[in-house]
């Protein structure tokens, strides 16, 4: 009953006073997963093991979606290792290998499941394509979306491949697939106002969602869409519309207007239109509401790390903050311009745009990394936001002057970077 009820806490107390059976573990670790606890439910595992409980597969599917949600590939192959062989036969957990190890940016080793599949079901296929479209491989995911035997394809199929071709910056391919498309609902209608609104095709998408609500009631999601996209290019004028129109259309969903609003604060901010930005934002602290704060997490030697913005709670605060002084002189040696439009909050008098945006999680993640001994070839954040463009333009031009990969990802999709470069091309 509590579990249902969402009510982790009495939830909690009520396993503790039970006799453990594999199904209890199973409804308490599927419990952790819904909430986004993933940490939990490995510990559950470990707690699970010492009891002597031999797990089910049903466990091993529930702790490998955990490790998908913490994101990180050594903490995903240390779990793997201790896993039972006989279950890399079983198609489910196959499947939800892949969706794993797409959700790590680990691509090759997902693709190595799905061919080692001699018939894959269309949960299958789509966990392969989704894999491929947020790492920014949207050719390959197209590719294996014509594939499919179209009696397999279903509607989240149809999502993933357009949401594949967004992420890709694919619009012409996204356009030919969404016509052919005979049963489009509010969800493959979203993704495609997503893949127009990422390339600023703010008419088109306005158009799709109007050819939309001649049939159906309003989705919020898609104007969701195209907001982020309007903060994405500054337009002040359309980002009051799409909000007001939002308020007027969606006024019972407070949580979602509070998002809304959130977006049309930041790109009042990065226009300069500062006071306004201010009074909106002492509007939604007046109403209780409070805004998603941003968090990394990186692993290094098996312990995972967490930093927010301007985080000083680390015992190794003063060696991190100096190492971003370093990255600071370094990126202005080779020529970053650091971009205040992403400040949306007033600056205090003692300090500056550079220490404001150095001081964004993830770059307190990444230099964590850089201060270890030895320096990680490799590094993973992950982050339960979209990265900003500065911190973006930022990680590039930091893989090329470490020589380093560095692995990101974001609230919308997987960012490589490498010799200056991301796999993303810029379209996130």
């Amino acid at each position: 009953m509590f579990i249902k009820c969402g009510d982790i806490s009495n939830a909690e107390k009520l396993f503790d006073m039970l006799e453990h059976v594999v199904i209890d573990y199973g409804q308490m670790m599927k419990c952790y997963n819904d909430h986004r606890l993933p940490m939990k439910t490995i510990d559950l595992y470990e707690k699970m093991k010492k009891e002597g409980i031999q797990p089910d597969k049903i466990i091993f599917v529930l702790l490998i979606d955990a490790c998908a949600q913490i994101g990180i590939e050594s903490r995903c192959r240390t779990i793997v290792k201790q896993i039972p062989s006989s279950m890399f036969n079983d198609l489910q957990f196959q499947t939800t290998l892949i969706h794993m190890w797409g959700k790590v940016g680990f691509v090759k080793k997902a693709e190595q499941i799905f061919k080692q599949i001699d018939q894959p079901d269309p949960v299958a296929y789509t966990a392969m394509i989704n894999s491929y479209g947020l790492n920014g491989l949207g050719h390959k995911a197209i590719e294996l979306y014509y594939r499919m035997p179209v009696e397999m394809i279903v509607e989240k199929t149809h999502v993933c491949v357009l949401n594949a071709c967004s992420h890709s910056g694919l619009v012409d391919e996204a356009r030919f697939i969404f016509s052919t498309i005979s049963m489009t609902n509010k969800w493959v209608y979203t993704a495609m106002v997503d893949c127009l609104s990422r390339l600023f095709l703010f008419d088109e998408a306005k158009e799709l969602i109007e050819e939309f609500e001649r049939h159906q009631p309003p989705c919020l999601p898609m104007y969701m869409s195209l907001l982020s996209g309007v903060r994405n290019q500054n337009d002040v004028s359309l980002a009051r519309q799409i909000t007001q129109r939002i308020q007027k259309l969606f006024h019972a969903l407070d949580k979602d207007l509070i998002s809304a609003s959130v977006l049309l604060t930041n790109v009042l901010a990065a226009s300069g239109n500062l006071d306004e930005a201010s009074q909106m934002r002492w509007n939604l602290s007046r109403s209780g509401a409070k805004k998603q704060m941003g968090l990394s997490w990186t692993e290094i030697n098996d312990e995972l790390v967490q930093f927010r913005a301007q985080d000083r709670s680390h015992p190794r605060t003063k060696e991190i903050y100096d190492e971003l002084g370093r990255i600071e002189s370094e990126l202005i040696e080779h020529g970053h311009k650091f971009d205040s439009s992403w400040i949306t909050r007033p600056m205090m008098p003692d300090e500056t745009v550079e220490s404001i945006l150095n001081s964004h999680s993830e770059r307190l993640a990444l230099a964590y990394n850089f201060i270890q001994q030895p320096i990680p070839s490799r590094i993973q954040i992950v982050k339960n936001l979209r990265i900003c463009d500065d911190c973006h333009n930022a990680i590039k031009l930091i893989s090329q002057i470490r020589n380093c990969q560095i692995i990101v990802r974001d609230a919308n999709r997987i960012h490589h970077f490498a010799d200056g470069k991301c796999s993303c091309n810029d379209h996130f």
